[in-house]
């Protein structure tokens, strides 16, 4: 449906050994997406993180921005206890450096705390979320069209003040542009005026696995909505911690932020019987 602007890194199915329980597509490299197919109901971790595999046996895993180099997948069920461990691909991620913020959000002013701190609690219970949808089977399309001026991972640089990595894809586009959900999910949070986000839309697609739409300037959809791959569900803008209209889309599963860029050519089909 849309341009990305620049060359992804080629992601292969991942198969199964002879004597694996569970095939996945996707790369083990830091930030990525790891779709899988195993047994019913089945836990599976990766690394410190164990989820349930839904009815039909699917399961979405992601790597860390910060990945160690070896990490272990394992599967459990019934007797079967089945580990694997596994090489991540290291990156080297940028160092952005973005001038002209408004001060008051590189060091909110004390007045300010309150509310931000309000906010984070929210977003927080948001993320809770683990719909029981499989969304995430549809695959993902780019939310927006423009250039890419901002990736995951790079480190900022706010009015020379270092601050946490960028954790987003950044689409430059004109405001009132509108915005699409990348994939079927449930929405879970959506305000127009959050202090760092300004309009700000979360959608689980499924086991937890959560898209995050900020600096809207307008929100189309309420919590609660079920919406489909495509819907539109706000527009660009650039409220909060911005210098200028962008979409910022982030992608979370459950305490980790998964690089956007690397779900959009997944294909879950091969999964399939």
């Amino acid at each position: 449906m849309f341009a990305l602007g620049f060359a992804l890194l080629v992601q292969p199915a991942v198969p199964a050994a002879s004597d694996s329980p569970i095939d996945c597509v996707g790369e083990h490299i830091q930030g990525a997406t790891l779709i899988c197919r195993t047994l019913p109901g089945a836990g599976v971790s990766l690394g410190d993180i164990t989820v349930t595999a839904d009815e039909a046996g699917y399961v979405i895993l992601g790597h860390d921005r910060d990945a160690p180099e070896q990490t272990e997948l394992r599967v459990s069920a019934g007797g079967l206890d089945f580990s694997r461990s596994l090489d991540v691909t290291q990156r080297e991620y940028e160092i952005q450096r973005i001038d002209g913020v408004p001060q008051e959000y590189v060091t909110p002013p004390e007045e300010t705390l309150a509310r931000i701190r309000s906010e984070g609690a929210r977003k927080a219970q948001a993320y809770t979320s683990r719909w029981q949808g499989s969304g995430f089977l549809d695959g993902f399309v780019m939310p927006a069209e423009g250039p890419i001026t901002g990736v995951y991972g790079s480190q900022r640089i706010f009015n020379g003040e270092p601050r946490r990595p960028h954790y987003g894809l950044d689409v430059a586009a004109g405001e009132g542009t509108d915005v699409h959900a990348p994939a079927p999910g449930l929405v879970t949070l959506a305000d127009g005026d959050m202090y760092y986000e300004g309009g700000l839309i979360f959608i689980d697609h499924g086991q937890g696995f959560t898209s995050g739409f900020l600096h809207l300037s307008e929100v189309s959809v309420e919590a609660g909505d079920r919406v489909e791959a495509g819907d539109v569900i706000g527009a660009v803008g650039s409220g909060g911690r911005s210098t200028g209209a962008h979409l910022d889309w982030r992608i979370k599963w459950h305490n980790r932020y998964i690089d956007p860029a690397l779900t959009l050519e997944l294909d879950p089909t091969v999964l399939a019987d």
